[in-house]
């Protein structure tokens, strides 16, 4: 008992403040000794170590997870591609916006317009099983030819990813570009297919006229090609008393003036002879031009002086600088020569929105500091007339850009106003440094001109006899047909030696060359010949009947998407002319284009293009969007684009993946145009539209 006592006293007993302090010290010491024996210095060194996080993905912040079947649920969502379709795609659809839309608004503004886009809830309304079946089967006789050929769309595409980017601004950027292409990460839909848009008109003193890489504020021109910064997602205003252009071959001579109605063109006609206005009609007569004495007698004189220039078989291409009236490649369209005028931008007053009116090929640019658009060696003849453009300026740099675009043993023709001895003895001296040869010369009293031809070299043993090695050879491993915002460099590019080279051989005559595959292409030529056959398939069975266009109205075409210019092959028996787009970062099929006797051209759609608003009759884009789909930050931009070149009542041809025609077709729709066809199979269809005169 006493010992019972004794302990419970003991525990009774309270502890001393110094009791206190000397357990707290030894508690704290027992856990920093435990902390340090436990923890690992490895985790340190490894992190000291480390140079680079570029192997470490910044990982999305996530709600903390969810217990149960609503967890589950969401890890079977995550595992689904987001690119995904529901099964029944293939049939018709439109795509329309619930009045009941959800309110989240997503405002983009550029240009001077806006787009609203608002989240909405599909509504389709879904049909008897026969009605439906019904509707199918009359798409299929619209679109006969279609189903046997849409099969072959994955081979094209497959030849796009074959190859180099060929308009990278160096060789030594190549590598790097290939790199940043291998990161990309693989991107959800296009379009958004519960978006919903509202539209603005663009301001501006440009008003109907506006090229947005072109047209600065306040009315003026840049000297070269500069794109706004902000992307443009506003619509060009309608001229007044819009009227749609006059069937081909009408158009060529009779143009609605209210079309164009340009001050500066206003002020041009009171000065030329050969543009008559008579009431609203602006007529431009055949025997008369820009050239005194006609642009028939212009022409004759150059095939006087120079027999061997057999319009229409060994000559095909041709670029015409500085377009004036484009009454040049109006006489040489009836001798079946493709013109391209471009038209300068110094040139204000609108002369290639004129040619285009006409339905003469023409694109808008400049000769200064920037290749041309297009790849080597591909003109048959430049034309420049009444040329006042100082070649012999800063080191000839821009006779050494036509030098890189015309072929080997083309012609370069040039025509200037008596008198102007300075440039006459100035181009002298260049073109020897160059060594091109002078073939004719003519003081012509009809057209009061001095008309000079000369040929470029067909070998490069000319060269070895110069006096001086100025200007100096360029590299061997630049790359000639890099021409996408490319500065022209004073030097001199060798013609091609090698059989298998490009550029060794002159086409076949036309219209021999646009189905006869030279030797440099005979590893591409089976390639060749099945799209020449797919797209001819297409065009004869399809597009010529089935789409419901009146291809009498139809005179300026373009295709966005060009590969081997089959599509534009197979238009070659229609009364039309057709631009075909090479993307800029695609496999350079330019040139390939260019030897079968088409025009083209290298862009990029992230970019608007670089001519006057309504200047196509018909628009054709084959997996455009699909092709763009990681590219273009507002892809957007190119459906704002597409409807500023399309002319109203002009039409739009569009194959595609479901996925980007059904929301497409929402945006056409948000446009007021009018949806004339659309056709699924499988995963793959097609989307037929018409722009009307609706402005917002």
């Amino acid at each position: 008992m006493a010992s019972a006592r004794l302990g419970r006293s003991i525990k009774r007993a309270p502890l001393g403040f110094g009791t206190k302090v000397s357990l707290v010290f030894f508690l704290g010491l027992a856990f920093v000794v435990t902390w340090w024996t436990f923890s690992s210095p490895s985790a340190s060194a490894v992190s000291s170590q480390r140079s680079s996080f570029d192997d470490i993905e910044a990982l999305p912040a996530t709600p903390a997870p969810r217990k149960g079947k609503e967890q589950s649920r969401k890890k079977a969502h995550q595992k689904k591609p987001p690119d995904s379709l529901p099964k029944n795609e293939n049939s018709r659809r439109t795509a329309v916006g619930s009045k009941n839309d959800k309110k989240e608004k997503e405002k983009k503004k550029g240009g001077g317009g806006e787009i609203e886009q608002v989240a909405a809830a599909k509504n389709e309304t879904s049909k008897p099983e026969g009605q439906q079946d019904e509707e199918e089967s009359e798409e299929k006789v619209d679109v006969e030819g279609l189903e046997e050929v849409t099969d072959s769309e994955n081979a094209t595409d497959e030849d796009m990813e074959e190859g180099v980017d060929a308009n990278a601004v160096d060789d030594a950027g190549e590598d790097n570009l290939k790199n940043r292409s291998k990161k990309k990460k693989k991107l959800g839909p296009l379009f958004d297919p519960k978006a919903r848009y509202t539209w603005k008109l663009c301001s501006g003193k440009t008003g109907h006229n506006y090229i947005p890489c072109v047209d600065m504020e306040g009315g003026h021109r840049h000297h070269e090609r500069s794109c706004p910064r902000t992307p443009i997602t506003c619509l060009v205003s309608l001229p007044k008393d819009y009227k749609p252009p006059e069937a081909w071959p009408e158009r060529e001579s009779k143009i609605w003036f209210k079309n164009l109605a340009h001050p500066k063109l206003s002020e041009a006609i009171k000065t030329h002879s050969w543009l008559n206005l008579s009431g609203d009609y602006l007529f431009i007569p055949s025997e008369e031009s820009e050239f005194k004495g006609g642009a028939q007698h212009y022409v004759s004189s150059i095939e006087e002086m120079v027999p061997d220039i057999e319009w229409g078989k060994n000559i095909r291409v041709v670029l015409d600088i500085g377009c004036t009236g484009a009454g040049f490649g109006a006489v040489l369209l009836k001798k079946d020569v493709a013109t391209l005028s471009l038209g300068l931008m110094s040139d204000q007053t609108d002369m290639a929105q004129l040619a285009l009116e006409r339905g003469i090929p023409a694109v808008v640019g400049n000769l200064r500091s920037r290749r041309l658009p297009f790849p080597s060696s591909v003109f048959d003849v430049i034309h420049c007339g009444e040329c006042g453009i100082p070649w012999h300026s800063n080191g000839g740099r821009l006779l050494l850009e036509i030098n890189r675009v015309l072929r080997p043993g083309g012609y370069f023709i040039t025509s200037t106003k008596h008198g102007d001895i300075d440039a006459e003895e100035g181009m002298t001296a260049l073109l020897s440094s160059v060594c091109w040869n002078i073939l004719a010369h003519k003081a012509d009293e009809v057209s009061e001109t001095n008309i000079r031809i000369y040929q470029r070299p067909t070998s490069n043993d000319v060269y070895e006899i110069r006096a001086t090695k100025e200007p100096p050879f360029c590299r061997e491993n630049e790359n000639q047909d890099a021409a996408w915002y490319t500065p022209v460099k004073a030097c001199l590019h060798k013609v091609a030696a090698a059989i298998e080279q490009r550029g060794t051989d002159w086409p076949e005559e036309w219209p021999k060359r646009l189905e006869t595959f030279p030797e440099w292409l005979a590893d591409s030529e089976d390639k060749l010949t099945k799209d020449h056959e797919h797209w001819k398939a297409i065009i004869d069975k399809s597009y010529l009947a089935g789409l419901g266009i009146d291809w009498s109205n139809i005179r300026n075409v373009m295709d966005m998407k060009a590969i081997y210019g089959g599509f534009a092959a197979a238009l070659a028996s229609q009364k039309v002319w057709v631009m075909n787009v090479v993307l800029v970062h695609a496999p350079n099929t330019l040139p390939i284009i260019f030897e079968r006797g088409l025009l083209g051209i290298y862009h990029d759609w992230c970019e608007p293009f670089s001519t006057y608003p309504r200047s196509y009759d018909l628009l054709h884009a084959d997996h455009l969007f699909s092709r763009l789909k990681n590219r273009c930050k507002q892809p957007i931009v190119i459906v704002v684009e597409m409807d500023r070149i399309l002319r109203p009542g002009g039409w739009v041809i569009i194959r595609d993946k479901l996925e980007i025609l059904n929301p497409l077709e929402t945006i056409l729709r948000s446009l007021h145009w009018d949806i004339r066809m659309t056709y699924g199979k499988d995963k793959e269809g097609l989307l037929c539209a018409q722009k009307t005169t609706w402005r917002p």
